[in-house]
């Protein structure tokens, strides 16, 4: 059973509080994500670090009822 797109925004603006989230269906069936998140909580990490503390925002679900997630994480400007 695939995520909404609101489900997705939800878990990550949770585990990232303050966080601007920004959410693209791909293709349009539910299951191909995109998304972008600015977060000051990134300063000083490394793309993969800012890359896992958005998959651990996502609580074990991606992989399962979240298949595929293009993520793009930034810093405020």
């Amino acid at each position: 059973m695939a995520m909404e797109a609101k489900a997705v925004e939800a878990l990550i603006r949770e585990g990232l509080p303050g966080a601007k989230v920004r959410i693209e269906d791909l293709r349009g069936d539910g299951d191909h994500y995109a998304a972008y998140v600015e977060s000051a909580s990134f300063i000083g990490k490394s793309r993969v670090q800012q890359h896992q503390m958005v998959y651990a925002a996502l609580k074990g679900k991606m992989g399962g009822e979240l298949h595929a997630l293009a993520l793009y994480t930034s810093i405020p400007a």
